[in-house]
């Protein structure tokens, strides 16, 4: 539960149109709930301001619907990560309002009416192969509350590619940049803007890539400041990190060429 939506009830309570016993049925399972194979953290909206998220892979999907249903009743849009058609078809048959992205899948369960995103935050991929890892990074931050621009396979192979979008690089409060192979978008991307660059190493590439490994070492070590790297194939913490910051970030000007 959020603070809008404790704000809520608690206006409920105060107008009569909400009773005490029902606010506090409501709110009994804060902080936390315990469902004997997961533990809920529902005071994690009130607390970082976003709400806690779902890591599907190896989880069952009965115990995901479970999840998804407590989380859902705190009124809060729920993310599942890294899960197949099977589970959304299950967590659709419980809230059909249910959204599949099968490119990066992902899950999400909006709740109620979504507030305006807020503009700034650019994703970025070197290749069609980084699509999975971009498109994690590009839904977290929508679900996060943010209008996300993509621009994808504008990698270092064609660097025109990436200078054609250079009113979109102006523009942006936060970039995140994925790539795979020897990972060099992210600090090309540094070099020529102003804004924070979230790196996102991939497991694309060639056997000495080793699974993305020569990427994030890349990254790591790139000589271009104002980057943070996530860990590899990690779009979803990319796309968390892009949103918070975008929250802290004033509105910028943008002189068109």
């Amino acid at each position: 539960m959020n603070r809008d939506a404790i704000r809520r009830l608690l206006r409920g309570v105060k107008s009569g149109g909400v009773s005490v016993d029902d606010a506090v049925e409501r709110l009994r399972h804060l902080p936390l709930e315990d469902l004997g194979f997961a533990t809920l953290d529902h005071h994690r909206a009130l607390r970082r301001g976003y709400p806690e998220v779902v890591y599907g892979q190896g989880k069952t999907a009965e115990q995901i619907v479970e999840i998804v249903s407590r989380l859902a009743r705190m009124e809060q849009a729920v993310l599942v990560t890294r899960v197949g058609s099977e589970v959304y078809e299950a967590v659709h048959a419980r809230h059909p309002q249910a959204v599949y992205h099968a490119v990066p899948r992902l899950v999400v369960v909006p709740v109620g009416r979504a507030p305006r995103p807020r503009p700034g935050v650019l994703v970025l991929s070197a290749g069609t192969s980084d699509l999975p890892v971009a498109e994690e990074a590009a839904v977290t931050a929508e679900v996060l509350g943010n209008r996300v621009e993509r621009a994808y396979d504008v990698g270092v192979a064609g660097l025109h590619r990436l200078l054609a979008r250079k009113v979109s690089l102006a523009r942006a409060r936060v970039i995140v940049a994925v790539a795979g192979m020897e990972g060099a978008l992210p600090s090309v991307v540094a070099g020529l803007t102003d804004c924070p660059v979230v790196a996102v190493p991939t497991s694309t590439g060639y056997g000495a890539g080793a699974g993305g490994q020569a990427a994030l070492l890349a990254m790591l070590n790139s000589c271009a400041g104002g980057i943070g790297v996530v860990n590899i194939d990690n779009g979803f913490g990319a796309g968390l990190l892009a949103a918070m910051i975008n929250r802290q970030s004033a509105p910028r000007r943008v002189t068109r060429a």
